[in-house]
């Protein structure tokens, strides 16, 4: 089997593509013999996240949907957390947390639009190059900063694109790559794994994809794919939000917010809005041929939706069947790449010595409530996949049920490495988990806190405390709205406890928790607010 199947086609941003000098497409078969040489007395790392990928579609965590051969591999050959959660479900926020394994007012990132991520702070990447491992990043940074820590990074710009892609390398410049991102995030890893790192030391890297991101424009040869497929709405499609004032305010739902051409595609010639404008630059990124058959393949659709004239739940449920495609679409290019890179690994005689780990930046609603997008605290975004093929030694297997979050990454691959964990991060190290201990002191609570307010998709600033069966949460800001739910008896959130009888003791001792993470982590947001009373 040939490892690098694509003819990887780059050139410096602005200039015709032509083959790269080292075009991972022309690259030898990978030898099958070789893995004394590469294999370090301490274990690699491979980190695998993708963007807005969420549980619902990854077969080994909800077969409903579609089937993710590949990511399932993972999870068949290590563990599957079922209670893996983020501190902030927001991209740029999410990965900061995940790099300095502290929750986001103490790393600084709190928003996609008002931050920076301060690069000179301590991280889990530079703590790993102290000790004596090789790190590289490639795939999407999405912190507003150059990215430190790094041996070898070549990063998306900004959220990057899916066709032919422009690239950001180490000196500044930027190379513009043939092809799809995700085939090309994968090449471009391989390629450092194969040819640029020293295989005389430990490595991480970190493998970072634009999918399943907005717009989710497919890979050309899926676009067929599943549009034979009926997907099932969810139970709470047609939520009213009664009593979740905040849950009405968004600006996330289906119906109302997603937009008809940006999302669905539906692309006419006189088409004159922003959103328009924006999908003519991303599709316009497709050479003539390209365009051309990804435009034929739209145009029936097309013409068949205006013909239609659909409204009301007629119009919702449709958005919601080609929104449900166009993602599935693109998951599948992606877990095509995951395969890719553990055939790659299991060639090269490194699976044995390797941790992978794959996730996502946090969760995503596939039409639950009647949204897409992420942000809030409840359990479809706040919770994301995390699946981990774990080496010889770490002998836990199948699920794991303890609470976790995306704060534990870093001090998880530093004790791995063999490295000091910092007091001062939030996170803790799963590798007891890994090794199939049960820890009697595990933490029975998580924090979490969302600030980007007022933004895109307008989700209130809200905190909030998630147990084993309870979340509480406070939404403020230009609001002042508490929810309580019971995990148990409403996994969907549909019915606000807050203020019931019967619930002033399950509230009092969620309040004392949520109180006792603020102080333990920092969080000065209560003081801050009782300060403008």
């Amino acid at each position: 089997m040939r490892l690098f199947p694509q003819t990887l086609l780059c050139s410096l941003a602005g200039t015709a593509l032509a083959p790269a000098a080292n075009a991972v497409g022309t690259l030898p078969e990978a030898p099958i013999n070789d893995s004394a040489s590469n294999r370090a007395q301490r274990y690699n790392i491979v980190y695998i996240m993708t963007d807005d990928h969420t549980m619902q579609m990854m077969s080994c965590y909800d077969r409903r949907h579609i089937e993710t051969p590949n990511l399932d591999r993972i999870a068949a050959d290590g563990v599957r957390f079922v209670n893996s959660f983020v501190a902030n479900s927001i991209s740029g926020p999410s990965r900061a947390c995940m790099l300095t394994g502290k929750h986001s007012h103490a790393n600084g990132f709190v928003s996609n639009e008002t931050s920076v991520f301060d690069g000179e702070q301590q991280t889990m990447p530079k703590l790993l190059q102290q000790a004596g491992y090789q790190t590289a990043l490639i795939g999407k940074w999405h912190l507003n900063s150059t990215p430190t820590g790094f041996d070898y990074w070549k990063i998306l710009p900004g959220q990057g694109d899916y066709y032919n892609p422009t690239f950001i390398q180490m000196d500044n410049s930027r190379i513009t790559c043939k092809g799809y991102v995700t085939n090309i995030v994968t090449d471009l890893s391989i390629d450092w794994l194969e040819n640029k790192r020293d295989p005389q030391k430990p490595f991480c890297i970190f493998i970072h994809h634009k999918a399943v991101h907005r717009d989710w424009l497919p890979e050309l040869k899926y676009l067929p794919l599943y549009e034979d497929k009926t997907f099932n709405l969810p139970d709470n499609f047609y939520d009213n939000y009664d009593g979740r004032p905040a849950a009405a305010a968004q600006e996330m739902g289906i119906l109302k917010d997603m937009d008809i051409v940006y999302d669905t595609k539906m692309h006419l010639p006189d088409s004159n809005t922003p959103l328009t404008a924006t999908y003519r630059a991303l599709i316009g990124r497709l050479d003539t041929e390209d365009r051309k058959r990804y435009e034929d393949f739209y145009r029936p659709i097309t013409e068949d939706f205006y013909r239609r004239n659909l409204k009301g739940k007629e119009l919702a449920e449709w958005k919601y069947q080609r929104y449900m495609r166009d993602y599935a679409k693109v998951v599948k290019s992606l877990d095509d790449n995951v395969g890719r890179v553990l055939d790659y690994l299991e060639k090269k005689g490194l699976l044995d010595n390797t941790l992978v780990v794959y996730t996502s930046d946090q969760g995503f609603y596939m039409g639950e409530h009647g949204w897409f997008d992420k942000r809030f605290m409840y359990e479809e975004s706040m919770s994301t996949p995390l699946v981990m093929r774990l080496p010889q030694g770490l002998k836990a297997r199948g699920d794991i049920r303890q609470l976790v979050q995306n704060i534990d990454y870093a001090p998880t691959f530093l004790d791995l490495a063999g490295a000091p964990i910092p007091a001062d991060m939030h996170g803790v190290s799963l590798l007891p988990l890994l090794r199939g201990e049960q820890p009697a002191d595990w933490r029975k609570s998580l924090y979490y806190h969302f600030y980007e307010y007022p933004a895109e998709h307008m989700v209130k600033r809200h905190y909030g405390v998630r147990t084993e069966r309870y979340k509480l949460i406070h939404f403020y800001n230009d609001i002042d709205v508490w929810e309580l739910y019971d995990l148990e008896n409403d996994p969907h959130e549909m019915h606000n406890l807050y203020g019931a009888p019967g619930y002033e003791q399950v509230t009092a001792d969620l309040l004392q928790e949520l109180h006792r993470l603020q102080e333990q982590y920092a969080d000065p947001i209560e003081a801050e607010l009782q300060g403008k009373h």
